[in-house]
């Protein structure tokens, strides 16, 4: 008996007015933020794995802080998975948590030793195994240290594709996968730094500098914040936060 055809609708198409609308804001944040890239520092896949792990409930600059001591103590993943517990504490307690911090270094160091020979796997089903590892994890280090492209669904990014009407969902896999389908593949990693650059100096969440946004005209959120210039320029950041 010949196999039953499928009868699964396929995925929708996204509409061509939205698809036009959002690359256009894409190309005007990547000319308002031509140096826009991951603002932890790394060497390595496994230095951007660990310090993005690092990253949760602390900021970037915390992480690049504490980077040269932990990795010239511990420079890969066999030298981590062997760390002793209170030194590894003493190392990253300036980022808060250290205890629960401490635990998924160690667990994340020994998955790495024991399941791929202390290399980090350069997939993604492969990286959302891991300990601690979920996508957007794996996406920053897949795009970053990979260039294999992902979408980076932080909270900022959450809540820009949110505001600027690319989709109204609220779950960062779906998040990820509506903006996915408004632009070509290639352009998935710089999307993510170029929105999460816009959301850490200008889109804020609770006040967003609207009257000094580079996107005034075209974003349907406009107003949300100040929209007087010299009100909003003050909210104008010059970089991530502290």
């Amino acid at each position: 008996m010949p196999a039953r055809a499928s009868t699964a609708a396929p995925a929708p198409r996204p509409d061509t007015a939205l698809v036009r609308r959002a690359r256009k804001v894409d190309r005007v944040l990547a000319e308002t933020y031509p140096d826009a890239r991951c603002e932890l520092d790394f060497d390595t896949p496994f230095e951007l794995l660990v310090v993005t792990v690092l990253s949760a409930q602390t900021t970037d600059r915390r992480v690049n802080a504490v980077r040269p001591t932990l990795f010239a103590a511990y420079p890969d993943a066999t030298a981590m998975a062997a760390a002793p517990r209170e030194h590894l504490e003493q190392i990253v307690g300036p980022l808060g948590f250290f205890r629960a911090k401490t635990d998924a270094l160690l667990k994340l160091s020994q998955a790495l030793v024991e399941r791929h020979d202390g290399e980090v796997p350069g997939r993604l089903d492969d990286l959302v195994t891991l300990p601690g590892v979920g996508r957007k994890t794996a996406n920053v280090v897949l795009g970053n240290a990979f260039d294999v492209p992902g979408i980076t669904v932080d909270t900022h990014f959450g809540r820009l594709v949110r505001r600027f009407g690319w989709t109204e969902e609220t779950d960062p896999v779906k998040v990820e996968h509506a903006v996915a389908a408004l632009f070509p593949k290639r352009d998935w990693t710089m999307l993510s730094h170029h929105v999460i650059w816009h959301g850490r100096r200008r889109c804020h969440a609770k006040k967003p500098a609207c009257g000094a946004c580079p996107l005034a005209r075209i974003c349907p959120s406009f107003g949300t914040g100040p929209i007087d210039a010299d009100e909003a320029e003050k909210l104008v950041k010059t970089q991530g936060p502290a």
